[in-house]
């Protein structure tokens, strides 16, 4: 059995967990096995997962659950992988995916990969995964052979796919342990899509000059339907939220499409953005280094260039 454990953060389900899902599905076909959706906690709507490809879904309905902790999850998701028999078992590699995989490998005795960005094959009763090393610059392959596996799936690395109805939601208990974090609030970003979850992102850096220009930029992250970003420098100068700081000591990104507003591409913030499957660049220096990971580039001032494209964007949409 395949075992995917489907994140519900403040009680909703995400695209996270219905790209998880759809992962597990097409992993749990390859070894002639059924997916089975585990939540956790307080979930809206869990029997959706069947929409996605989980035979199943299980919940465990304890209130020590509602607000994460990651032992009390890994015990929890450990408990009910040994009681159903998983043999892999599936998280998103979110923070929340991340915190919890490894203990999960510990306590079941399992082979880990993070990070995964395809479908796995096959070589005997191992599990071969790919997934990207070096800050995104190349692909290593991984074989997992031992007898229970544990991957973390890369967001946007699998499109969710509709492809069942919806499916009854069993309730099951499950071994929590005793945790040792108490959540006294919790503060979240509303409103927006979250970064990792983005399909377009719209991002950009010290070469808007000051955070009162930044309205063109939003401009074109709404006619986009896209989530704004920015660089280190404009977090640090407190021009932006950090929530919004993409790179590698901020978020790392998989988006669809990634456009990047008068940032010269340093390696910090390429090695968190370059798994991007579409790179646009505008800046007016030539010699920027993020022109060299750039898909499409355009040299020019950004102040002329982003209306003038954002009007491109509108009159399009309008015609489509």
């Amino acid at each position: 059995m395949v075992l995917v454990f489907a994140e519900s953060p403040r009680g909703n389900l995400k695209k996270t967990a219905f790209e998880a899902v759809t992962y597990g599905k097409k992993v749990a076909d390859l070894l002639g096995t059924t997916c089975v959706a585990l939540t956790l906690g307080k979930v809206n709507d869990a029997g959706e997962l069947g929409r996605y490809g989980a035979g199943k879904v299980l919940h465990v309905a304890d209130a020590a659950l509602d607000h994460f902790d990651s032992q009390a999850y890994a015990a929890a998701i450990a408990d009910v992988a040994k009681s159903n028999g998983a043999t892999v078992i599936i998280t998103s590699h979110t923070s929340t995916g991340k915190s919890v995989a490894g203990r999960l490998a510990v306590r079941l005795n399992a082979g880990l990969v993070s990070g995964v960005n395809s479908l796995p094959t096959l070589n005997g009763n191992a599990l071969r995964v790919k997934k990207s090393v070096f800050s995104g610059k190349a692909l290593a392959e991984y074989e997992i052979g031992s007898a229970i596996k544990v991957l973390s799936l890369l967001g946007n690395a699998v499109k969710p796919e509709s492809i069942g109805n919806p499916v009854s939601v069993e309730s099951v208990s499950a071994n929590t342990g005793s945790g040792r974090i108490r959540v006294k609030e919790v503060k979240t970003q509303e409103g927006t899509v979250p970064l990792p979850e983005a399909e377009i992102v719209v991002s950009a850096g010290r070469g808007m000059k000051d955070p009162s220009n930044w309205g063109i930029v939003e401009e074109l992250a709404q006619t986009l339907g896209a989530t704004t970003a920015c660089s280190r420098p404009v977090a640090d100068s407190h021009w932006r939220p950090h929530h919004e700081h993409v790179g590698q000591t901020g978020i790392a990104i998989r988006p669809n499409l990634y456009i990047a507003i008068g940032i010269s591409g340093a390696i910090q913030h390429l090695a968190g953005v370059n798994n991007s499957k579409v790179i646009v660049v505008i800046n007016k220096d030539p010699e920027a280094p993020f022109f060299k990971a750039a898909d499409y580039g355009v040299v020019g001032d950004l102040f002329e260039v982003v209306p003038r494209l954002n009007e491109a964007f509108k009159r399009f949409k309008a015609q489509n």
